[in-house]
């Protein structure tokens, strides 16, 4: 017998039946709909994570200084300031895998511009800093060497503060104050988004470190020369953690840190703690496959339930089959086509389902949903598998009846 055949005789017995059959299949809707859904949220989760790890700046490191005690009370890292634009340069050249190391000074105040005015924050570094945070610019241009080492009133300015300050005007050689020190416009930066923290990286401007030093921050931060943090790029393919140890090791030499003192600066792997939210999103989206995949192997119980069902029901009719020369093997492929049609439809409408339901879920939840082929297909294969795994019993047992006790059976 064909597999033509034996499709529209499967099909004819399903349509006798509408009401069980559609019941059947309702496991299967329902299982392979929770599945396409619950990876289409996983994934969502780990495209955030990748988007964020874009927009920080692949293989970043961030040096900060260390923390001070005053009154018996640790005020944090950062409120030491242990670090110069010389530890950056030496970072730069010394450790091998090191593209950049950027300085800067943060800083925050009301920016004016006309009668527009905006609070932002202030980062004075060099182009370097560009580099680190993979960060190129929507027009203008970069400082010139010329501007970094003469203080030079010009500044970079991030998509946010540009549309505070100047709406849909180009910002280009525009001029702002900063703590009312007038600064030009002389490059727009590309946009960023949001980090992982929720904040607004467009929310920037940035100036020649020198100019924040002597300009804008005082002269103190001049003679002193300290920085806030030193931005650290490692070359493709090189072992951050590694990288990292040179990096203090460094350091500790520099500042002439004694064996067993603690380290007074502070190194954050930014990749590796992105890296690792990845990792756990994608923990997560499996750890959601397979919760979804347990609906799958209900409807699966479900096939094997009704096939055996209609196995009995239908013993006479197999007995006649097989009386007529029907051969077992015709029988055996006659009733897995139909727990594999069953599982297959209800397949195709769950996908549908699915779909329509993740960008609900997406649109409910505002969350970023990720619907990819890989798992339509997946959860499409795994109903075709269901159906042969949980359909090859009630065939096999059909298959085996002799036909003279099918045909005395009532």
């Amino acid at each position: 017998m064909g597999l033509a055949a034996v499709l529209r005789i499967a099909l004819k017995a399903l349509r006798v039946n509408k009401l069980r059959s559609s019941l059947t299949m309702l496991g299967m809707i329902i299982g392979v709909a929770a599945v396409i859904t619950m990876l289409a949220v996983g994934g969502g989760a780990q495209e955030r994570v990748r988007e964020q790890l874009k927009n920080l700046g692949s293989n970043l490191m961030l040096v900060l200084p260390g923390s001070t005690t005053a009154s018996g009370v640790r005020l944090g890292t950062g409120s030491q300031q242990t670090l110069t634009e010389e530890d950056a340069l030496a970072i730069a050249l010394e450790v091998e895998g090191v593209v950049v190391a950027a300085p800067a000074l943060r800083g925050t105040g009301q920016v004016v511009a006309g009668n527009a005015n905006w609070s932002t924050q202030f980062f004075g570094t060099t182009n370097d800093y560009l580099i680190a945070r993979d960060w190129p610019l929507a027009a203008g241009r970069a400082f010139e060497p010329a501007e970094m080492t003469g203080s030079a009133k010009v500044v970079l300015i991030g998509q946010t503060t540009a549309r505070m300050l100047f709406g849909d005007a180009d910002p280009i050689d525009q001029v702002i104050r900063v703590r009312k020190v007038p600064l030009t416009v002389i490059g727009l930066l590309e946009r960023k988004g949001q980090n992982a923290l929720g904040q607004d990286q467009d929310d920037i401007l940035l100036m020649p470190i020198s100019t924040a030093r002597n300009r804008v921050l005082g002269q103190s931060q001049g003679r002193l020369k300290r920085v806030g943090s030193i931005s650290v790029k490692v070359a493709d393919g090189v072992d951050m953690k590694s990288v990292e140890e040179r990096i203090k090791e460094l350091l500790r030499q520099r500042q002439r840190v004694q064996p067993g003192v603690e380290d007074p600066f502070t190194i954050r792997n930014l990749t590796e703690i992105l890296q690792a939210q990845e990792a756990a999103s994608r923990v997560l989206t499996l750890l959601l496959g397979a919760v979804a995949s347990v609906s799958l192997l209900v409807g699966g119980i479900g096939i094997m339930n009704i096939m055996l069902v209609s196995v009995t029901e239908r013993t006479r009719e197999i007995g006649l089959r097989m009386a007529v020369g029907a051969r077992a093997r015709d029988i055996l492929k006659q009733f897995l086509v139909e727990a594999v049609t069953l599982s297959m439809i209800g397949g195709l409408a769950g996908i549908a389902l699915g779909v329509v339901g993740s960008f609900v879920v997406g649109a409910l939840a505002n969350w970023t949903i990720a619907i990819t082929p890989q798992s339509i297909a997946l959860a499409a294969g795994f109903s075709a598998i269901v159906g042969v795994f949980f359909g090859f019993y009630p065939a096999r047992k059909a298959s085996r009846l002799l036909p003279i006790e099918a045909l005395r059976y009532e």
